[in-house]
């Protein structure tokens, strides 16, 4: 039993104002009279999507975590970690923020120079920084910071291996369309 016309027409584009970014399905819209072609192959990574996503609602409860922890612990610590480890909470909250957005605009709209970005936020700055904090005994790790600095080291880590991944692939459509574009 098929829905009538009007009304599958009305869920496909409600739909697509929801689920969508509005630039490219007016684009596809002109072109194929609101139907997206079956020829685009989708880009973005799903695993990359799904981690990026737990580790949006991660973060708030790793930052709370740690700033909790480090008020407990912080007359016991010396001069230079108080300064180094709020610095590192204040500079991973920044890059973070910014990180996940990138990891989303570059994976969802297929965008290598935002996908680029994130990959390297990932791996030259969340990396060093949260293994700073998970391997270093000195700065008197707790077992609750131990445990969320586990928990986001993994999802960094899935995050640089898929986003490699999603990159690559990327880049290598982008490139193919580039060449196709030359005969045209």
């Amino acid at each position: 039993m098929e829905l009538p016309e009007t009304i599958r027409k009305r869920l496909d584009n409600f739909s697509r104002n929801i689920l969508f970014d509005q630039t490219r399905t007016n684009l596809f819209a002109k072109e194929n009279d609101g139907i997206l072609p079956h020829d685009k192959r989708v880009l973005s990574s799903l695993q990359l999507q799904m981690s990026l996503y737990f580790n949006m609602w991660f973060f708030p409860c790793w930052w709370i975590s740690e700033t909790v922890m480090l008020q407990l612990k912080y007359p016991a610590l010396p001069e230079y970690y108080k300064f180094i480890l709020v610095t590192i909470l204040l500079l991973m909250t920044l890059i973070e923020a910014i990180r996940l957005y990138l990891g989303y605009a570059g994976n969802l709209q297929e965008k290598v120079p935002e996908l680029a970005g994130f990959w390297l936020l990932t791996i030259l700055l969340q990396l060093p920084l949260i293994l700073f904090q998970l391997l270093n005994e000195a700065i008197l790790i707790q077992p609750l910071e131990r445990g969320v600095h586990i928990v986001l080291t993994i999802f960094i880590l899935t995050q640089a291996v898929s986003g490699l991944a999603a990159l690559r692939d990327m880049v290598r459509h982008t490139g193919s369309q580039f060449h196709l574009q030359q005969f045209d």
